[in-house]
């Protein structure tokens, strides 16, 4: 039975990638992952798309029509993020947010301290998220594949800390926040050029509904 289940669910979600990716808008999207899997659905589309952090944002959705309210909420947000902050690259997934600074805006090579241009448009972030306080915020820290692993998982826990620790003194609620180091594990572009290594050197926010936000959502929806 649990090998059907996940074989049932790895088609679902081949279906989701294959064919509503290039139909579907992405408020229906994460309405879609939502109904057919949850946080088991996310996981399976964020492994084969190789990016955790899409794994951990689909995983999170509620689906149906609570989950199309979150996504024009965030449809909203991301559009004033991709407006005001400058050094980010905004997407737009499933119910949430993937908000990506390369590590050429925040950090000088090999280090954790952040840049003078970087706390700028970190500020302008926290500014932004603030006006949305019903998210969570996962800070996700990754590198390149160039040099020992271990090191490179010890220095992505340090920027992703570096990162959490900034916008949570300028005002972000910790509550709101995690921080997570991948390493190498988890590149979204592959690692066969010094352009794109660079690409994968990143700190990626993941913005999330709370529980408010989705309970909000559920109850305007008419859903239990």
């Amino acid at each position: 039975m649990r090998i059907l289940t996940n074989s049932l669910l790895a088609l679902a979600a081949s279906s989701i990638l294959l064919i509503g990716c290039k139909s579907m808008t992405k408020t229906q999207k994460g309405a879609a992952i939502g109904v057919a899997g949850g946080a088991a659905m996310g996981a399976i589309i964020g492994k084969a798309a190789g990016n955790a952090g899409l794994g951990a944002i689909l995983g999170a959705a509620v689906g149906g029509t609570a989950g199309v309210l979150i996504g024009k909420k965030m449809d909203k947000q991301a559009k004033e993020i991709d407006e005001e902050v400058d050094g980010a690259k905004v997407e737009r997934v499933g119910e949430g947010i993937v908000v990506e600074f390369n590590n050429a805006v925040l950090f000088g090579f090999d280090r954790s301290d952040l840049s003078a241009g970087a706390k700028s448009e970190l500020d302008k972030l926290v500014a932004i998220l603030n006006k949305y306080p019903d998210t969570n915020l996962e800070v996700a820290g990754h590198t390149d594949s160039q040099g020992a692993t271990d090191y490179n998982q010890r220095l992505s826990v340090r920027r992703a800390t570096s990162v959490a620790s900034y916008v949570d003194a300028k005002g972000i609620a910790s509550h709101r926040l995690t921080t997570k180091g991948y390493g190498e594990l988890a590149p979204k572009y592959d690692n066969d050029s010094e352009a794109n290594m660079a690409k994968n050197r990143r700190v990626e926010f993941l913005i999330t509904a709370n529980e408010k936000m989705k309970a909000e959502a559920k109850k305007e929806a008419g859903e239990n």
